[in-house]
Parts: C-alpha cells; sequence; structure tokens
C-alpha cells in the first residue's frame, strides 16, 4: 500500500523531469527527434496499410517490399521539410496548422503513389489500389495527432510553478503580450468579446468566450487577468473589471499600458501596469494645450504654496517639467517640504525650498522679492472636512487670512499670476472648510478687482474643482487602508455623490486655467459625471481581487457599512451656483463663470479677525457663514 501510495508523485516527478528535458534540447536536436518519428511513423503506417488490405500481419518478406514501404517517408520527409512542419514549436502549435500538415501528408502521399509504380516496373509487387487511401488516412491521424499530442504534453507543465494567467484581449497587442511572457508565467489562454475568435487558436493559445474564466481558474490555478485591449475606453474596463470580479475570487486584475504610451516608448509591450482606481472613472482625457503651459510656465518664476501637499507637489511636478526659470517651494511642513524638494531636485531647474507658513506676512513678501516671482498657485490649505470642523479657528486663520495675505503680497508687489486653488465645496457650504474657501475665492476676486482698477495688468483668478483621487485627505486612501486591514470599508451615506478626477489631469489643467484668466475668474474644471461613493468602494474592493460581502454573497471578503454622515458633510456636491452662467473657454475641459465681490468683505475681515484674536469660535462661525450667504445673494442677482 504504501508503495502504491508514491507511485503517484514519482509518476508525475518522471514526466515533469522528461518534459523539461525534452524542452531544454537544442532546436537541432529537437527537429531531428520529430524527423526520426515521423520516419518510423509514417514507414509504420505503410506497412499497416498493406496489413490491413492484404489481411496479413507480417513483415516485408523481400527487398522490394521493403524497398516500396521505405519509399513513402522518404519521399514524405522532404515534402514536411518544404512546408514547414519542422519550423513549428510544438508547444505553440496553432490549429490552423492542421491545414497545413493534411496538405503536406497529402502531397507526400501521392508522391509515393508515383514512386510506388515507378517501383512496380523493377519489382514483382503490385501494389493495390486501397493502400494509398487506408496510407493517407493513417498517416493523417498519426502525423497530425502526434504533434498535437505532443503539444497538449510539452504545453501545459506538470504542476508548474510558473504564475498562472490569462490575457483579455486576442488582439495584435495580446499575441505580443503573451509572446514576452512565454517562460516567465504559465498563459492559460485568451479571453476575447468576440465571438468569431472563441474556440480558436492565436499564437499557439486557445481563445475562451469571459464566462470560461472560472474555469480557467480551477484548472489552471490562475490569479491574474492581463487586460490587453489599449484602445478600449474607461467605461468598457469599468465593465470588464467589474464581470471579472464577480466571476472570480482572488483574481487581481492588470493592464497593458495605452497605445500611446507603447508607441511613444513610455512602456514596452512586455510591461503591465495594476489598474487604478481612476481608470474607471469613464472620463476622457484631452491632451494637454501646450501654448498655455508654455506661456504660463516658460522661463518664468513659479511660486507654489503648499507645496508638500497632494495638489501642491504634482503641480510641482508638472512645472518642473516645462522648464520654468526657477521654482520656489513655500511649504510649512519640513517633512512635506523635504520630500518634494528632494523629488524635483537635480538637472538645469533651479529649485528653492522656503519653509514657512502663508499667515507670516514677511515670509511670503522675502519669498516673493528675493526670487522675483512671477507666478504665484496658492495651493497651500487645509482641506480635511471634518478636522477643520473640529478646528475652525485654525482652518479660518490659515484659507481665509492666510489667502488674504499671500494674495494681498502678490498684488503689492506686482506678481503677474496668481492662482488660487479652490473646491466645489465652496458652492452653498454647509462646512468651515468649503465656507473658508468661498472666502478664499472673494479675496481673491477682490484683488483682481483692485488691479484692474489701477490698470497694472495683473490677473487673479480662482480654479474650482472636486475631489482629486489620492489625495490627502480623499476616502481612497482611507478605503484601501480598510480593504488592506481586511474590512469593513465605511461609507456615510450609500445615496452620497462626489465628482473625482485624476490629480495628475487636475494639475494639468490648473496650469492652462492660470494661463487663460482675463482677471477674477472663477475657473470649473469639467469632472465629468458625478461618481457615487459607494460604486467606488465597490471597484476599490474588487481591484484588490476581492469581493464584496452582501446578503446575496455572503462568502464575499470585505463588508461595506454605513456609519451616517459626518458634521458639515452634503450628500452631494456642486460646483456652480448657476450653471446656466457657465461660459466655454478654448480648452473643452475648462469653464470660466462669473464671480461677485461683497462690498462689505473688508468689514467682514476685520469682524473676523476680531473673533479670531478673541478665540471666539461662536462669533467667527457666525461672520464665515453670514458672509457667505450674502455672497450667494450677490451670486445670484
Amino acid at each position: 500500500m504504501r508503495t502504491q501510495g508514491k507511485r503517484g508523485p514519482h509518476r508525475i516527478h518522471m514526466i515533469k523531469k522528461v518534459r523539461s528535458n525534452l524542452i531544454e534540447l537544442p532546436r537541432g536536436w529537437k527537429r531531428a527527434i520529430l524527423i526520426f518519428a515521423d520516419f518510423a511513423v509514417l514507414a509504420l503506417c505503410l506497412w499497416a496499410s498493406f496489413s490491413l488490405r492484404l489481411d496479413r500481419w507480417a513483415l516485408p518478406h523481400n527487398l522490394e517490399a521493403l524497398m516500396i514501404i521505405l519509399a513513402g517517408p522518404v519521399v514524405a520527409i522532404p515534402v514536411f521539410v518544404r512546408m514547414g512542419l519542422y519550423r513549428a514549436v510544438v508547444r505553440y502549435l496553432p490549429e490552423r496548422a492542421l491545414w497545413t500538415m493534411l496538405g503536406a501528408v497529402t502531397f507526400a502521399v501521392l508522391l509515393w503513389v508515383v514512386a510506388a509504380f515507378l517501383l512496380q516496373f523493377i519489382s514483382r509487387n503490385v501494389t493495390p489500389r486501397s493502400v494509398p487511401i487506408i496510407y493517407w488516412a493513417l498517416a493523417c491521424v498519426c502525423i497530425v495527432g502526434s504533434r498535437f499530442a505532443a503539444k497538449r504534453i510539452l504545453g501545459v507543465p506538470v504542476n508548474s510553478t510558473l504564475p498562472a494567467v490569462v490575457v483579455y484581449g486576442a488582439g495584435e497587442a495580446g499575441m505580443q503580450l503573451a509572446t514576452s511572457l512565454r517562460g516567465t508565467h504559465l498563459i492559460a489562454g485568451f479571453l476575447d468579446d468576440n465571438p468569431g475568435l472563441h474556440r480558436r487558436e492565436v499564437a499557439g493559445l486557445r481563445v475562451h468566450p469571459p464566462g470560461h474564466l472560472p474555469a480557467l481558474v480551477r484548472d489552471y490555478g490562475v490569479k491574474q487577468v492581463i487586460l490587453c485591449m489599449p484602445a478600449i475606453n474607461s467605461s468598457r474596463r469599468k465593465e470588464i473589471v467589474a464581470a471579472i470580479s464577480n466571476m472570480s475570487v482572488g483574481v487581481s486584475v492588470q493592464s497593458l499600458p495605452a497605445m500611446t504610451d507603447l508607441v511613444t516608448g513610455n512602456y514596452l509591450v512586455s510591461q503591465v501596469r495594476q489598474i487604478e482606481i481612476d481608470d474607471l472613472l469613464g472620463r476622457s482625457p484631452v491632451p494637454p494645450d501646450l501654448e498655455l503651459i508654455r506661456s504660463m510656465i516658460v522661463g518664468r518664476t513659479i511660486m507654489v504654496t503648499g507645496a508638500g501637499g497632494s495638489i501642491g507637489s504634482e503641480l510641482c511636478r508638472k512645472i518642473a517639467q516645462w522648464h520654468p526659470q526657477r521654482l520656489v517651494l513655500f511649504e510649512a511642513n519640513e517633512f512635506a517640504l523635504y520630500s518634494v524638494e528632494r523629488e524635483l531636485r537635480g538637472g538645469d531647474l533651479s529649485i528653492v525650498p522656503i519653509l514657512a507658513s502663508v499667515t507670516d506676512e514677511a515670509s511670503v513678501a522675502h519669498a516673493i522679492v528675493e526670487h522675483s516671482v512671477d507666478v504665484v498657485f496658492h495651493a497651500a490649505a487645509y482641506k480635511h472636512v471634518p478636522l477643520v470642523e473640529a478646528n475652525a479657528l485654525e482652518g479660518i486663520k490659515n484659507n481665509i487670512f492666510g489667502t488674504k495675505i499671500v494674495a494681498d503680497t502678490a498684488f503689492r508687489l506686482g506678481v503677474q499670476n496668481f492662482v488660487l486653488i479652490s473646491s466645489d465645496k465652496a458652492v452653498r457650504p454647509t462646512n468651515v472648510m468649503g465656507a473658508t474657501k468661498r472666502w478664499a475665492e472673494l479675496i481673491v476676486q477682490h484683488n483682481a478687482n483692485k488691479a484692474a482698477e489701477a490698470q497694472t495688468d495683473q490677473r487673479f483668478c480662482s480654479v474650482r474643482f472636486g475631489n482629486v483621487l489620492g489625495s490627502n485627505g480623499s476616502v481612497v486612501p482611507l478605503f484601501k487602508e480598510q480593504i488592506a486591514m481586511g474590512g469593513p470599508v465605511t461609507l456615510t451615506d450609500r445615496a452620497m455623490t462626489r465628482y473625482f478626477m485624476s490629480i495628475k489631469e487636475a494639475a494639468e489643467l490648473i496650469v492652462q486655467a492660470g494661463s487663460l484668466s482675463e482677471g477674477g475668474d472663477v475657473f470649473l474644471l469639467d469632472m465629468g459625471e458625478p461618481v457615487l461613493v459607494a460604486d467606488l468602494a465597490e471597484n476599490m474592493v474588487r481591484l484588490a481581487g476581492l469581493q464584496v460581502r452582501t446578503t446575496n454573497n455572503p462568502d464575499g471578503d470585505i463588508d461595506i457599512v454605513v456609519i451616517g454622515k459626518r458634521p458639515g458633510e452634503k450628500m452631494y456636491e456642486e460646483l456652480f451656483y448657476d450653471d446656466t452662467t457657465a461660459m466655454g473657454t478654448s480648452h473643452p475641459k475648462i469653464m470660466r463663470s462669473t464671480n461677485s465681490t461683497v462690498a462689505t468683505l473688508d468689514d467682514a475681515l476685520i469682524q473676523m479677525r476680531d473673533a479670531l484674536d478673541r478665540t471666539d469660535e461662536s462669533a467667527a462661525r457666525h461672520i464665515l457663514f453670514d458672509m457667505v450667504a450674502k455672497s450667494d445673494r450677490y451670486q445670484q442677482t
């Protein structure tokens, strides 16, 4: 019993060893073995054909009979060589090779018939007319069958330790990717939406309908699907990821880079990347207007406040690519400043790190004068809604008076362009963070009016947009952390919606919007359609190769639970006070809206300063939202 129990693993080990030795043989040896095998098989088929016809199983009784039998493989091998039967790699033999093999066997049999006819003149043996037909049938079965049997044995590893993958997309890019992955991965096959390709072979691999993925996971242990359809849009990509996640638990989805990246050399065809959540937004990216960027950045000295934050640091990365004369990094957080300065340091670009707060007027003025700043991108702000709500006075001090100091100083010292990074939470705000951003917009508008009256040709504007994926304090890092810990993922409300944009796209659009400014503008970035935060959470669970646990799927991996709205949160955000006032610009993703200042802004700022000095949070909140209400009335009239 013990000996019998050991036979299975021993047999598998022997098969694996033989298979490995065959694969590692030099190409010339492999061809020689195949030619020898074909020679023997064809001779055996021809002998079997005579035996079946004559009903006599005996070896050739004379030299003439042996010559007729050996003539079969002798004339067939050159035909096989000429028709490429020894050029193909048997492990990756495509199904269409069947017709080539049948044609080669048919031609070889016809040549043998001619050879056998000629041999009859020098021998006493007569070949029965049915023998060529029997020989053709046996040769077709043996030659074709032996190759596909070898492909089956050599092409699928026994207990393979290679990672098993499925390539989704059997087009040109998919074939190139499959070729590049051979040797490092076990490719279980292709998935493709095209029914015309199903059950066919491409690059030696079977093409399956998408619904066959669970079977491939079961049979091959597939843990990874590589989406190799660079031309599909984000909406279709989202559908595919959702379908894969619903079909198979524990399967991650990766993607071949976009075709533009392949053409420009940013990626190789053999490289794949993990699908990110911003791939599923359904947005259509628009190439940047290089002329707008050049006029704003090239050869000018740029200062970015909040340079170490998520938006500020991405702005710095983009600006650094567009050859400014100097880039001034203004940041209050030491580690954040250190990180972004170290990342950007190098090359010909002059980087100036300044560790200071925007509430320090002397530091702001010194930075602008010392480095002759031409453009200011004001990204410094407290943005986390619950924290600002719990620390209202500090949020007011930083977001309102910090903006006032930077904007006023920029106006006084002749900075040509000032761009405020605002938020969709500034529209009809229900929380302190959104209200402080609305005040910041009014302060920038106030300085724009002063510049217009003084005819200084300075341009002050605000850029308003929604959430950026992956920014500090956004839901994406929170959801990632919760998923990594095994859940649950927490939602405030399943009906809550938000606008989302990738951080890279936001940074590019901010720069271009600044270049479009005529003074006093509020630019609105096209955020696409609002996204249910619940859908975002479910997509992130799927991207992690997991399933959401629900009443219909109690065996799922991650729970999504609703914990209720936090103080100051809105169910949905808006970009406009009145969308009929939004006007298009030369850029399809940037709109311009009118903005009205409030005559009592200066008085309200004095009152707010007094409330801060007295640490009177109740009075500060009253002044904060009272001014917002007045600005809303101005905006609507």
